[in-house]
C-alpha cells in the first residue's frame, strides 16, 4: 500500500480518498455540507474487478454497469456480451474487493427472458414502491421488482414507446444505433434520455404520476453535427445534492477520441430539460479519460479506455441524486489495450472502479 499512498500524496496530502479493495484500512473523506462540482477531475482506478466466469456461458465481456448501494450492499446489473449477442447479469457484494467472487445471476433466467437486452439502469421509484430496471431491447424497455435482492422477481419486458422508434430518432439516426436509455425524475416529470451513435442525445418526458406511461415524442437535448464521436452514447444524468443554479444537474456522455479510445465528458444545468453548459468536456480537461486517471505508481494502465459506466449511488430513488461532498465513485468498463482484433460484441470488457481524488482546498 506504500506506493499508493505516495502516489496520492503527489496530488493532495490531506484530501484524498482510498480506492475500495486497494486499502480497506482507509476511509472516504467527506465534507460536512454539499460541495459544488469541481471544474476539473482526477481519479485513481482499481484493476479489473468483475469479468466473465468460467461457467459455460463463454462470455467475452461484462459491460455497461449500473450500481446502487442499499444498506451496505452493492447491487450491480450489467450487460453480458459475446459474439452471439447480449443479455443481462446481476450480482451483489458488500466490498468491492470481493466483487470478483460474487455469484452471477443471469437475468435470462428471470421473466426478463432471453434475447437482446443490454445497457441496464436501476433505480427505486418511490411513488410505486418498485425498483425499475431500464434497458434496451430494440426499444426502450423496463422491468419492475419490489425487491432488488431477488433477481428472479423482475417482470417481463415492457416498453416506453409502444409504437416503436420515435420519428425524430428515425430521421436523425443515420447509420447509428438507438442505445443507452436513462431515466431521471424531478418533482413533476420523469425524463427518458437515449442516444443514436450519430451525435444526438434525445430526451422525452411524462408526468411523474403517469410514469412509466405517456412518454412524449423526444426532442434533441444535445447534438454535435461536426463530430458524432464527441457525443457518442452512455449518457447519465444526476441531480446534485444541495446543488444550486447551473450546478443542480450533471450530465455525462461517453465520447470516442481521435486515438479511438473511450472517455467521458461532463455538462451541468439548472434543469433536466434546460440548456447544458460544458464543465469538463475536452481532452485536456475531461470528466474521465486516460490522462486524468492513475492506476498506481509504476503500474502499467490495464485499460486506455474509460467507457460506459455509472456513479455509485447510495441515494437510490428516481431523482438520481448524488452527494458531491464525498469523493465520487464511478464503476466503468475498460479493456486490455491488446484485446482488440475481434468484432465489437466479442471485445473483452471488464468492470473496474474509479474513485475521485478530491482537490486541496
Amino acid at each position: 500500500m506504500r506506493s499508493i499512498a505516495i502516489l496520492v500524496a503527489a496530488f493532495c496530502a490531506s484530501a484524498v480518498s482510498a480506492v475500495p479493495g486497494l486499502d480497506s484500512r482507509s476511509s472516504f473523506l467527506a465534507a460536512r455540507k454539499p460541495a459544488p462540482l469541481p471544474s476539473s477531475f482526477k481519479w485513481k482506478s482499481t484493476g479489473p474487478l468483475i469479468g466473465p466466469k468460467d461457467d459455460g456461458r463463454n462470455l467475452a465481456g461484462i459491460k455497461d454497469p449500473t450500481v446502487v448501494e442499499v444498506n451496505g450492499t452493492y447491487h450491480v446489473f450489467a450487460s453480458t456480451a459475446k459474439a452471439e449477442g447480449y443479455n443481462l447479469v446481476y450480482l451483489n457484494f458488500t466490498d468491492f474487493a470481493q466483487a470478483g467472487s460474487a455469484p452471477f445471476y443471469y437475468l435470462d433466467q428471470s421473466p426478463i427472458g432471453t434475447g437482446y437486452r443490454a445497457a441496464p439502469q436501476v433505480f427505486y421509484f418511490g411513488p410505486q414502491k418498485l425498483w425499475y430496471l431500464v434497458y434496451q431491447n430494440g426499444n426502450a424497455a423496463y422491468s419492475t421488482n419490489p425487491d432488488i435482492g431477488n433477481p428472479a422477481g423482475w417482470t417481463a419486458p415492457q416498453v416506453f414507446y409502444p409504437a416503436g422508434m420515435p420519428k425524430i430518432i428515425e430521421q436523425n439516426i443515420g447509420q447509428g444505433y438507438w442505445v443507452d436509455m436513462w431515466v431521471i425524475c424531478d418533482a413533476k416529470l420523469c425524463h427518458l434520455f437515449s442516444s443514436d451513435d450519430n451525435g444526438h442525445l434525445y430526451r422525452s418526458q411524462t408526468k411523474l404520476a403517469d410514469f412509466p406511461a405517456g412518454m412524449n415524442e423526444p426532442v434533441i437535448a444535445l447534438q454535435d453535427l461536426q463530430n458524432k464521436y464527441a457525443l457518442w452514447e452512455a449518457s447519465c444524468v444526476y441531480a446534485i445534492k444541495g446543488g444550486k443554479g447551473k450546478q443542480k444537474y450533471l450530465l455525462l456522455i461517453e465520447a470516442i477520441g481521435s486515438d479511438e479510445q473511450r472517455w467521458f465528458r461532463a455538462w451541468t444545468s439548472d434543469r433536466i430539460d434546460g440548456d447544458w453548459t460544458a464543465l469538463a468536456d475536452t481532452y485536456e480537461n475531461p470528466f474521465a479519460r486516460s490522462n486524468n486517471v492513475m492506476f498506481g505508481e509504476g503500474v502499467e494502465p490495464w485499460t486506455k479506455s474509460i467507457s460506459h459506466g455509472e456513479v455509485v449511488r447510495s441515494l437510490t430513488d428516481q431523482t438520481l441524486t448524488i452527494d458531491t461532498s464525498k469523493p465520487l465513485r464511478f464503476l466503468y468498463q475498460g479493456m486490455d489495450p491488446n484485446g482488440g482484433g475481434v468484432e465489437y460484441n466479442a471485445l473483452p470488457w471488464r468492470l473496474a472502479l474509479l474513485t475521485q481524488i478530491k482537490s486541496c482546498t
